[in-house]
């Protein structure tokens, strides 16, 4: 159906189960994670798999054909005129669904049809994660994107004909620009750091302000700034408070704090990861870091072109697990810290993150955490050094070519 559309698989693997269902298939995830090329890799999907094109329903109410769409009546129309008469079974594909107001309990009606599996995205993903929760409760799953993995990256690079440099040199870039797809079709740095600022831009003025209004945008766009530059590092509401009021004079109240962070993790700029003490077995309150939805992020938002590793590999390694399905936390040891705890299904495993352990010293700090986790599950220690070390167990990898090779911890 769609032509020079690159497949992202995993994504693909986890929405194939729910074709034929009655669940309304919600893809959600940051501006211009991709999410309107993967609903039509969807539709590609589907016909490749033997359903007929004329079953296969795509609408995507951003283009000039569909533009004029602004209203629960209006949609219905275009959907039924679409669907016609064929009593086959059919698939319908709606991007862009928050253009229509109020679209909840038409699209909800269509889900009660018997021959119909509804598959929907929307740029505003605060709508999508926020209050389709209140009006679709247990009707529909939410498939939620990233920007594109170091896999995904190298494979698009190739998939649009670019040539790919040596793994080194290709992770650099990465953790510099990240992984918004259309950032691989630019050639420089400087078009691809002013594509990503218009796409954060865009996120504050269609995501963030037109669905809530902000009083004080210069309160709210520092907060934002200071989320974004501390990205990695464990932060409680109270710091963050003392820090403002302090060093740049801004008064605001715990309450308005917490609302513009909010926001922000709405809008899936940020990703709260919470702390979690191992003795106790209990969830630690008041302190956590978060980490962005893409690396290009930080970057494009500050001059100082210095890259800080830990952060930034920590945040890869986040990004990376949390699109392969794994629900992570930070293990509190004592006065030691585990980057990860990394759960999917009954499973556990733990991952440590640090540029390098070329020094001893560095080598034993990084190792202490993970020696002192007494449990068989399985442990690793990711930096980018050539050489890997072997100690008491503990898995030893390239970070960067553990991703190169779309590597998996369980």
């Amino acid at each position: 159906m769609f032509d020079n559309i690159y497949a992202r698989e995993y994504y693909l693997n986890k929405i194939r189960g729910f074709y034929r269902d009655d669940m309304i298939k919600v893809v959600t995830g940051i501006r211009r994670c991709g999410k309107s090329s993967f609903i039509k890799s969807v539709a590609n999907d589907l016909e490749a798999s033997g359903v007929p094109t004329e079953n296969i329903i795509y609408m995507n109410l951003d283009s000039k054909k569909y533009l004029k769409i602004s209203t629960p009546d209006a949609l219905e129309k275009a959907i039924d005129e679409l669907i016609g008469d064929n009593k086959d079974y059919k698939y319908l594909l709606i991007d862009e669904i928050q253009n229509v107001e109020g679209f909840e309990p038409l699209i909800n009606a269509y889900r009660g049809e018997e021959n119909i599996s509804i598959f929907l995205t929307g740029s505003n993903s605060y709508l999508l994660s926020g209050e389709l929760t209140t009006k679709l409760t247990g009707r529909y799953i939410e498939i939620e994107m990233f920007p594109l993995n170091f896999y995904e990256y190298l494979e698009l690079k190739r998939f649009f004909g670019k040539s790919v440099s040596d793994t080194s040199e290709e992770f650099n870039q990465y953790i510099r620009y990240g992984g918004f797809p259309k950032t691989v079709e630019y050639d420089t740095p400087e078009d691809k750091e002013l594509y990503i600022r218009d796409v954060i831009d865009q996120i504050i003025v269609k995501d963030i302000r037109r669905h809530k209004k902000i009083r004080n945008l210069s309160g709210f766009d520092r907060v934002m700034t200071y989320m974004i530059n501390n990205y990695g590092a464990t932060v409680n509401l109270t710091n963050i408070l003392d820090y403002f009021r302090k060093e740049e004079n801004l008064h605001i109240s715990q309450e308005t704090l917490y609302g513009y962070i909010q926001l922000l993790e709405n809008a899936k700029i940020i990703y709260k990861c919470p702390r979690f003490d191992l003795k106790s077995k209990k969830s630690l309150k008041g302190e956590q870091k978060y980490y962005l939805a893409d690396p290009g992020i930080y970057f494009s938002r500050n001059a100082d072109a210095r890259v800080n590793y830990g952060s930034a590999l920590e945040n890869l390694v986040y990004t990376y697990l949390s699109a392969k399905g794994y629900s992570l936390s930070i293990g509190k040891i004592g006065k030691l810290e585990c980057d990860f705890i990394a759960r999917k299904n009954i499973d556990y495993c733990y991952a440590q993150v640090a540029m390098t352990i070329a020094e001893r010293s560095t080598e034993d700090r990084e190792y202490a955490s993970l020696e002192k986790i007494a449990d068989n599950y399985p442990k690793y220690l990711f930096t980018l050094d050539p050489l890997l070390q072997r100690r008491n167990g503990i898995i030893h990898k390239n970070l960067a070519d553990f991703m190169k090779k779309n590597e998996d911890l369980l």
